[in-house]
């Protein structure tokens, strides 16, 4: 079956308002740019996005942030965003904190058809106990707070009880894809990609490249076609640094070797 559409926008167009998207990506790594920015032309709002973090200021998932679109976000970090903060903590927005490794085992749940597991992160803090702000009110109240969750003792140790996180739509962003949907994601942006994918009831790929099926071996398959439903052609274009740190360039010309000595090797 040939998955591949002709746009984001074609891709995007039947996102409802009030539509829950599971978005791959970590900071600006490995994020699905094209159709985020095709779903804010769209119209979309009242969304709900389970990701890693939700955009970096006005980035990524941050333009559907500060155009007002997204309800509440379910991430593990908030941090890099301080418009997120301002609708959070004036009541315009939802945060459900989730940690990093649960939240990515709470999308691979939902992708697998497990409603819930046992993990020993959080145990004895807000997490397992409840009571972590989800939603302020506009003076700055706090209205709703999570609520405790059950935790159960295995082998002497205790666990608390997560459930599955599924979605509406998936949006990933892999390197290689083939019609079939099989993608390939490229070091680092395999983050929460292969995850987003599988917990979305719909999930829609946009890819550098397109190959013909076969020409992805299957041990190269990091996301199976099975989970993908959409795939769009998007290039390398647009992809951004989120912190680029370098440091001075040596002069050459103080190095031993320029200046005609011996150079040890290392």
């Amino acid at each position: 079956m040939d998955k591949v559409v002709a746009s984001a926008r074609e891709a995007v167009a039947d996102v409802a308002p009030g539509s829950v998207l599971a978005v791959g990506g970590f900071g600006l790594c490995g994020v699905p740019i094209q159709l985020i920015d095709a779903l804010l032309e769209q119209g979309a709002d009242g969304l709900t996005t389970i990701s890693n973090n939700c955009g970096v200021d006005d980035q990524a998932l941050g333009v559907l942030l500060y155009a007002g679109r997204i309800r509440k976000t379910i991430s593990s970090f908030v941090g890099g965003n301080k418009e997120l903060a301002r609708l959070y903590l004036t009541g315009q927005m939802e945060v459900e904190l989730t940690p990093q490794g649960t939240l990515a085992e709470r999308l691979r749940a939902g992708g697998t058809g497990i409603p819930a597991f046992y993990t020993p992160t959080g145990v004895g803090t807000l997490v397992a106990d409840g009571g972590i702000p989800i939603r302020y009110d506009a003076e700055g109240n706090v209205v709703e707070t999570s609520r405790p969750k059950e935790v159960r003792e295995f082998d002497g140790q205790q666990y608390v009880l997560e459930t599955a996180l599924t979605a509406d739509f998936g949006l990933v962003r892999a390197a290689v894809g083939d019609r079939h949907g099989n993608l390939v994601f490229h070091e680092s942006a395999a983050n929460f990609n292969p995850l987003a994918g599988m917990a979305g009831r719909v999930t829609i790929a946009e890819v550098e490249e397109l190959v013909e099926p076969g020409e992805i071996t299957p041990e190269r398959v990091h996301l199976p076609g099975v989970f993908v439903d959409r795939v769009v052609v998007v290039g390398t274009e647009g992809k951004s640094i989120e912190k680029r740190t370098t440091r001075p360039r040596t002069d050459r010309s103080d190095t031993p070797a320029a200046a005609g000595e011996e150079a040890t090797p290392r």
